[in-house]
């Protein structure tokens, strides 16, 4: 399946997935408010705010126009206001209509419909983050709504190099369903690695806003709608394909009308049909520390450790002399967790027994990753509502780090030093 690249003149194939839906999880996602972890710094934000009628922000966002063949799509995306304009109530509104004004043109003839496409490409790109809007999706047959993002270096390596993450994707004939992808060299279009959510008790995402969002890191990418998370992708879903989401990418949001994967509208699908945006938010994932991290603290003056500075999953976490090395630098995340060497504090088995390991794993989002950091100066495992606690009350070099019942002891005081 593909999307129209206007700003680098080509067709592209990308932006769809085929991958079946799956229930929906019960890991909570990430909140930057939860236990004292701080707040994110926000490098982007655009809350949609102005007069009705008017068109986004030219400094934030630009404008894409014409067809696109590759998907078989029927609309024509508009310049300016035409099909995308601000509500005068703090949202963005992309109107998909069954008309056609200008007389565009489209693969197919004379185009049957017009909507809009707006990127942030020339204007922001991140890498890693997270990235989170919230929408409410149109409804009916052929609607094809996307939140989605390209590798900023499409023009150069073209697509599928570039990469794509789908961050949702919604198809009129699966309204409780929307899809996360990943699209690369070697598993693109239908190949995209992802999975679906649905929503519970036959609801519709039509029905009401939702708040969709990555968490994104080096070497892993989590998907949540509404504080669920209900997928990561690393390198290791890709069976020894390349990896190619540790660069640059900007953002997009469109409503497309038909296609191969959504099929056509028919008389049953309302006109005009809208995308609703509330807010599109890009924070940082380390609390604003620039990724440099800090050292943590605690018995004996002593450092939490990452045992020989391995980054290897099930790697033991334990205390030992501070020497300012990379196994010792922790930054606390916005979602919750602890990362060091790439990879997050975990409880070894997601256990919430007192004495549980703690180690490091790729980060999941999982409840077993999710750590407050309140003024106390204890670290609480919010699943377990238990301590990081240092095994025997030693000192000792290599002591290893548990959980374990809070006590308010001091084998269980920590300083974070948020470096």
């Amino acid at each position: 399946m593909g999307r129209r690249i206007a700003l680098y003149a080509l067709a592209l194939l990308c932006c769809s997935s085929l991958a079946a839906a799956v229930p929906a999880a019960a890991a909570p996602a990430p909140d930057p408010s939860a236990g004292g972890v701080g707040a994110a710094a926000v490098t982007f934000s655009d809350d949609f705010n102005g007069a009705a009628g008017s068109a986004v922000d030219g400094g934030k966002w630009q404008i894409e126009t014409g067809d696109n063949v590759n998907n078989h799509e029927r609309q024509y995306y508009t310049a300016g206001n035409n099909n995308a304009a601000l509500d005068g109530q703090g949202n963005l509104v992309i109107t998909a209509r069954k008309d056609n004004p200008g007389n565009y043109q489209c693969w197919y003839g004379r185009c049957e419909y017009t909507s809009a496409r707006l990127n942030t490409s020339g204007k922001f790109t991140s890498t890693y983050g997270r990235v989170e809007a919230r929408l409410k999706v149109p409804r009916g047959q052929g609607m094809w709504p996307a939140f989605w993002m390209l590798g900023n270096d499409i023009g150069n390596v073209g697509w599928p190099n570039s990469g794509e993450i789908d961050i949702m994707e919604n198809v009129g004939f699966e309204p409780g369903t929307v899809h996360g992808t990943l699209h690369g060299p070697g598993y693109s279009g239908s190949g995209g690695i992802g999975a679906g959510y649905t929503l519970p008790n036959g609801q519709a995402f039509a029905d009401a806003f939702h708040t969709f969002a990555i968490d994104w890191s080096p070497n892993a990418i989590t998907w949540s709608v509404d504080g669920n998370v209900y997928q990561t992708r690393t390198p290791a879903d890709l069976g020894g394909r390349s990896w190619v989401f540790n660069k640059p990418f900007f953002i997009i949001l469109n409503l497309a009308v038909g296609g191969y994967w959504p099929g056509d509208p028919n008389g049953s699908t309302p006109f005009p049909s809208q995308l609703v945006v509330d807010y599109v938010r890009v924070s940082t994932i380390d609390g604003g520390s620039g990724g440099t991290g800090g050292t943590i603290t605690g018995l004996g003056g002593k450092c939490m450790d990452v045992a020989s500075a391995s980054s290897a999953n099930g790697t033991p976490v334990q205390l030992y002399d501070c020497n300012g090395s990379a196994a010792q630098k922790w930054t606390v995340a916005s979602d919750g967790s602890l990362r060091a060497l790439g990879k997050c504090l975990d409880v070894k088995d997601n256990s919430t027994a007192d004495g549980a390991q703690l180690q490091l794993w790729d980060c999941t989002g999982g409840p077993n990753q999710r750590w407050a950091v309140p003024d106390a100066r204890d670290i609480v495992n919010i699943q377990a509502n238990k301590c990081v606690d240092v095994a025997g009350n030693s000192s000792a070099n290599g002591t290893r780090l548990q959980i374990w019942t809070c006590t308010g002891a001091a084998n269980q005081k920590w300083t974070v030093n948020r470096g």
